[in-house]
């Protein structure tokens, strides 16, 4: 399994970003796809995630604002970040539930910084 996020940047308050996650390994259209964040001297945040239904769930932080997508054919998930705020740097990573043993599989991140 192999994740590897991209899109990553500076941005100034109130800009947008998007963020890709390429996916190999497995079979991606099946898979739910999650996005989490760590903020410097926070805890991991789960902020977003798409099933393979593409019903999606948000946390209230990022409601509104955030939108996740996939796109199966490319074995792709994207997070389109509006309205940034400050609050919102942080390594995101992208990440697969994994059953044996039971956890995630990560990407290695990418680095969003909001500040003007």
């Amino acid at each position: 399994v192999q994740l590897v996020e991209s899109g990553g940047g500076l941005v100034q308050p109130g800009g947008s970003l998007t963020l890709s996650c390429a996916a190999s390994g497995f079979i991606f259209n099946i898979s739910a796809m999650s996005w989490a964040r760590q903020a410097p001297g926070k805890g991991l945040e789960w902020i977003s995630r798409i099933y393979r239904n593409g019903s999606t769930y948000y946390a209230d932080s990022v409601k509104g604002r955030f939108t996740i997508s996939r796109d199966n054919a490319k074995n792709t998930v994207y997070l389109q970040m509006n309205s940034l705020k400050p609050e919102d740097t942080a390594v995101y990573y992208c990440a697969r539930r994994r059953a044996n043993p039971l956890g995630y599989y990560w990407g290695q991140g990418t680095q969003v910084t909001v500040s003007s």
